[in-house]
Order: C-alpha cells, then sequence, then structure tokens
C-alpha cells in the first residue's frame, strides 16, 4: 500500500449540487480558497450541466475563473455532454469530469441515455479532447443502483474494461453513488481492476449507510491512492433516491493521518473549512470527525 494518498475534494460541486437554496458565488468562491489553504490541491469546483436541470451550478464559469486563479490548486469541472465540454475547454478548466453510470436505470435517471448512447458519445469526447486538458472518467452506481439494486461485479469491471481501452492511463473514477456498497465488494471489484488495469484509479464515496470510511479504507487496501471526499460529508446525487452526502474529507484525512498515510491536510484548517460548509442554509451535513473537540488544536 502507498505511504502517500491524493483527495479530490468535491463539497464545490457534489456537496453544493443538491442544495436548494442558492450559495451565493461567493461563498462558493471562499469555500474553494478555504479548503485550498487547508491543503486540498485537488478539487472537483463545479459542473457544466444545465441550469435548468441544476440551477445551483449556474456559476460555474465565475467559480471556475476563480479557482484557477488560487496558487497550486487544480480545478475539475464536470461535463455531462459535448457543450459541457465545449464550454469547460473554453474557460481553460485543468481537468473535465466526464460521467456515465454502469446501470441503465440509473443512467437513463441521470442523463436520460441508454448506457450505449452514453458510451459511444463519451469515447468520441475523449479522443477530441486530446491534450486540451486532462480527464476523470467517472462510472456512477458501480456497486449498487437506486433502480436495480446491488451491481454484479462482472458487470462494473466489464465497463471499466470499456473505459479502460479508450486511452492509455485514463484515470477512472469508479463511484458507490447510493452509498449502498460494503468493503469487500469494493476490495474486490478494485483488486481485479488494478490487476487488469494497473494503478489508473480513483475511489467516489458515499456514507448512506455509515460505511464511507471504511469503503476508503478497502480500495486502499486494494492499490487505490486517489479519493473523492466532500467537506462536512454533505451532497448526493439528485437522481440518486435515497443516497446522502459524500464521505466526509475530515474522516477520511483524520483515518489516514492516524495510518501514517500522508495527504497534505492541514486537518485544522479543514474542520474550520467543513464547519463554515455545515452552516450553509439547505446544506445537510455529515460526518464524525468534526464532532471531536481535542481535534481542534491537533
Amino acid at each position: 500500500m502507498s505511504d502517500s494518498v491524493t483527495i479530490w475534494e468535491v463539497a464545490p460541486r457534489d456537496g453544493f449540487q443538491p442544495v436548494g437554496p442558492f450559495i451565493p458565488t461567493e461563498t462558493k468562491i471562499a469555500t474553494v480558497r478555504a479548503l485550498a489553504e487547508a491543503g486540498l490541491t485537488h478539487q472537483e469546483v463545479s459542473s457544466f450541466v444545465s441550469p435548468k436541470a441544476i440551477p445551483q451550478l449556474a456559476d460555474v464559469a465565475q467559480v471556475l475563473a476563480a479557482a484557477k486563479a488560487v496558487p497550486s490548486l487544480v480545478a475539475c469541472t464536470l461535463a455531462p455532454n459535448r457543450k459541457g465540454v465545449e464550454l469547460a475547454l473554453a474557460a481553460g478548466a485543468h481537468r473535465i469530469g466526464l460521467f456515465m453510470s454502469v446501470t441503465e436505470g440509473h443512467n437513463f435517471s441521470n442523463v436520460n441515455r441508454s448506457v450505449d448512447a452514453s458510451f459511444a458519445d463519451l469515447s468520441a469526447l475523449v479522443h477530441e479532447i486530446g491534450d486540451r486538458a486532462d480527464i476523470r472518467f467517472n462510472l456512477s452506481c458501480s456497486f449498487h443502483c437506486p433502480f436495480e439494486g446491488v451491481v454484479p461485479e462482472a458487470k462494473a469491471l466489464a465497463m471499466i474494461d470499456r473505459v479502460a481501452a479508450l486511452r492509455p492511463g485514463i484515470e477512472i473514477g469508479v463511484a458507490d453513488t447510493t452509498g449502498n456498497a460494503a468493503p469487500d465488494q469494493v476490495f474486490r471489484v478494485f483488486q481485479a481492476a488494478i490487476a487488469r488495469h494497473g494503478d489508473i484509479f480513483a475511489f467516489h464515496g458515499h456514507d448512506t449507510y455509515g460505511l464511507g470510511v471504511a469503503n476508503v479504507e478497502a480500495a486502499f487496501r486494494a492499490g487505490v491512492k486517489v479519493f473523492d471526499a466532500a467537506a462536512g460529508g454533505i451532497g448526493g446525487c439528485p437522481f440518486a433516491p435515497g443516497a446522502t452526502g459524500n464521505v466526509a474529507t475530515e474522516d477520511v484525512a483524520w483515518m489516514f493521518s492516524r495510518m501514517g498515510v500522508e495527504t497534505g491536510i492541514d486537518l485544522p484548517k479543514l474542520l474550520a473549512a467543513a464547519d463554515r460548509i455545515a452552516a450553509i442554509p439547505g446544506v445537510t451535513p455529515g460526518g464524525r470527525v468534526r464532532a471531536v473537540p481535542a481535534l481542534r488544536a491537533a
């Protein structure tokens, strides 16, 4: 296992997207800056999605521009389709996150397309983006689907194989969108995927059933070195009924610190930022570490 990991902070996108009241753009930008100051130098800051679909992210261009001005910050934006990719490239995104689901049920709910149709379009976009931006290809519902139940491991691995064949070394985000995965399942899927394709994977976990941190540890034990998390444990997919927030960044950072694995995160600064995020109107916070007073002056 590695002695260091990279944590992608996703609160500014995945965390904020389900919030009803519009979060002021200035608050979003301040959040990005505070998290960067805490050592989270990789952040998913927003998404070039239709503002009609997710009004909360209508200010993506302004947030991305501010994020790009933060020294040493790598800013990723999601793009659901060709128009989103074009807007992300025009805005100079450092990294573009493409996404689709492993299951038909969630893919239709999320983007109103079949799995094969989404894969065909995204495959073309991978080749067209070329070297103009880094790419993360995200696979939602890799372990469980709100419409189809537990995803067979062979099905998840077959989709991973299809994505890995698009470009050598492409980073693949494997997501537990509903937070329903179990650690043994997570370990087996990543162990098999890494054996086939090497160290190209990231794990995106949610904490619906309280297994978010355990699943992160299982993925790490299988060889994963890149993890998504949201400060304050906020977030959730609006198109995955029942799913709650992402695994909390502070919980993941504390666990790795306790294990002697370097993250580059200043935990007291992260906790302060997570407190401010948790207090934003409309946000539903989660996680456990924020409730431990002793860590504030650690």
